[in-house]
């Protein structure tokens, strides 16, 4: 008898710890944010201002990329509106150009207004080849200006990648509380 109530609760235990499990996944991808802002923060302190005037930023904190000729990358993050965390996000890219090699960095993707921001979120937004990324050293968000609604900060954290490619960023959004599918 207590074998048969056993087998009649797991189910309903799996079904309760999903929620949990993904609870414990999202405050591991907000402190992961955290800390690669600390380090852009670190690494050059005047993007705070982009911290203080954007509507919202997507932080990734490790992108891996790779290519032979063709190349790819990807990574996830946290999208924060207003300073707050409110879901995860990934980023997907496709090169093709002489590329060689692979490398790890950190990108942040700050928005100007409401509306690339809403974009965004509602997974009309991909970054063209033609919005370059400033690689963040100190003092280099003090000239940094929004291209098309936005500005985008990288920070090399490993590897070593020649690269005269073309391609573009595409992003999804998924905000916290929705199951996974």
């Amino acid at each position: 008898m207590n074998a048969i109530r056993l087998a009649a609760a797991l189910p309903l235990l799996a079904v309760l710890s999903v929620p949990a499990l993904a609870a414990a996944d999202d405050a591991s991808a907000v402190r992961k944010a955290e800390e690669a802002i600390a380090l852009f923060k670190k690494t050059d302190p005047s993007v705070g201002k982009f911290f203080e005037k954007s509507v919202g930023w997507a932080v990734f904190p490790s992108v891996a990329k790779g290519a032979i000729g063709i190349g790819g990358a990807g990574g996830s993050g946290v999208l924060f509106e207003k300073g707050k965390a409110i879901g995860t996000t990934s980023l997907g890219q496709v090169t093709i150009g002489l590329a060689l090699g692979g490398q790890e960095y950190a990108e942040i993707i700050f928005f100007e207004n409401a509306l690339a921001l809403s974009n965004f979120k509602g997974g009309n937004f991909a970054l063209a080849a033609q919005v370059s990324a400033v690689a963040a050293a100190s003092g280099a968000a003090a000239t940094a200006k929004y291209q098309q609604g936005v500005a985008v900060f990288t920070v090399a954290i490993g590897g070593l990648m020649y690269e005269a490619s073309v391609g573009g960023q595409k992003f999804g959004f998924k905000p916290f509380g929705e199951q996974k599918k």
